[in-house]
């Protein structure tokens, strides 16, 4: 058991598969310092959710290992092992109950001046105090009596209070206007800071300060380094990043 996580990551000759007779994930490694962010660019169905689906044991590898600051991660009880991740994902989830019991869910425990601090840090606070009841203000079963992006602010919010070692992190930033994106962006590099994040993306743009670019297709990591590196070497990526911004309609996605 790891009490305090620091954030290392190693995929150590990992390979998996969804059926045995199709190998998806192949003879992976892949080292991941703590606080790092690594973004993962490929095709659909190259294996980029599954690597994340591993590293938080949905499901088991069939060969090699993945270790968190050097402990194999099947010595870890599952409820632990999940608790070290924060997600905050392109679908928002949100309960029906106050703004405060939302964001609170993030720590057992956590205090209202704890949620507020929260708040400010992922620059929700404002918003927050604009509504007629506050931080009180109670939200529906499908919270549609807030936006997309406010509703993104109040899951950063919860992931800052969760003050998770490892970060999954979608931009979600697709659906809502250019201001409340600024905001999301600011609140997303505030969670990022000291922290191991993985990057789940759908513009390319968005990761070019990314720490390491890896570039997997058919389950293998054909390529890895920084954005310049990879556009240098004028291969998959640069043709991936190309064809995006030429406006072709190329079937990728980023993690």
């Amino acid at each position: 058991m790891i009490v305090f996580p620091k954030g290392n990551v190693r995929f150590e000759n990992v390979d998996f598969s969804y059926k045995e007779e199709d190998p998806l994930i192949k003879a992976i490694n892949l080292d991941v310092k703590q606080g790092h962010t690594i973004a993962i660019v490929g095709p659909t169905g190259a294996g980029k959710t599954t690597l994340v689906n591993l590293l938080m044991r949905f499901y088991e590898i069939n060969a090699g290992r993945i270790t968190i600051d050097r402990v194999d991660i099947r010595d870890i009880k599952r409820g632990a092992l999940r608790s070290m991740f924060g997600m905050v994902l392109q679908e928002t989830w949100l309960f029906n109950g106050t703004i405060l019991e939302n964001i609170a869910y993030g720590r057992e425990g956590a205090t209202e001046e704890e949620v507020i601090q929260a708040s400010k840090a992922a620059h929700a606070h404002h918003f927050i105090k604009t509504l007629p009841e506050g931080y009180h203000t109670i939200l529906n079963e499908e919270a549609s009596n807030i936006s997309q992006g406010q509703k993104q602010l109040l899951t950063i919010a919860r992931a800052i209070l969760a003050d998770p070692a490892i970060l999954i992190l979608d931009e979600a930033t697709s659906s809502v206007d250019s201001r409340t994106e600024v905001f999301i962006q600011k609140a997303m590099t505030e969670l990022m800071k000291g922290r191991t994040s993985f990057v789940i993306a759908h513009r390319l743009s968005t990761i070019r300060d990314a720490d390491l670019i890896l570039v997997m297709n058919q389950g293998r990591i054909i390529e890895m380094g920084n954005h310049k590196d990879l556009l240098d070497r004028n291969g998959f990526y640069a043709d991936l990043y190309n064809s995006q911004f030429s406006g072709a309609n190329l079937d990728f996605e980023v993690i």
